[in-house]
């Protein structure tokens, strides 16, 4: 056991929120976007919502299986990873715009998935955890000076 681990979890849940933060804060900046990719038809399609999927880095049977037999009481304390920014396949929303260039024939528009409410939401908890992860490395920065401090 490291007398690092902590400073390391902390510090990858650091770089996960962050990530967060980044996508929801892409989220809102195409909340209006009509014209984000195209599709296989080779036809606009509006912005897709994205989501970020986290999960502890040691997540395999085998690295807890090794840890107990080795009686390593740090098992679990591996921190967190992001593993993929997955798109939400929620469908689009419709709004009436029959001025709009991308309206159809019945003068509605496909607007991005994006809920501005949700994405708000998604931003606070993740500055959260963001701020809680800060109080930890910091506290335990703190230890560590401290048990230097013993020394002298």
């Amino acid at each position: 056991m490291s007398i690092f681990n902590a400073m390391n979890a902390s510090g990858s849940a650091l770089t996960a929120q962050r990530l967060r933060m980044d996508v929801a804060s892409s989220n809102m900046a195409n909340a209006s976007s009509t014209r984000a990719t195209v599709n296989e038809n080779g036809e606009w399609e509006p912005y897709r919502r994205k989501m970020v999927q986290l999960q502890p880095e040691d997540q395999s049977f085998s690295s807890f299986l090794q840890k107990a037999k080795s009686q390593n009481s740090a098992a679990g304390q591996g921190g967190v990873k992001a593993v993929e920014i997955q798109e939400d396949d929620e469908p689009f929303k419709q709004a009436y715009n029959p001025s709009h260039p991308d309206a159809n024939e019945d003068g509605y528009v496909e607007m991005p998935n994006v809920d501005p409410l949700k994405e708000t939401v998604d931003m606070m908890s993740a500055t959260r955890s963001y701020e809680a992860n800060v109080t930890a490395m910091n506290a335990s920065k703190g230890m560590l000076m401290k048990a230097l401090e013993i020394g002298k």
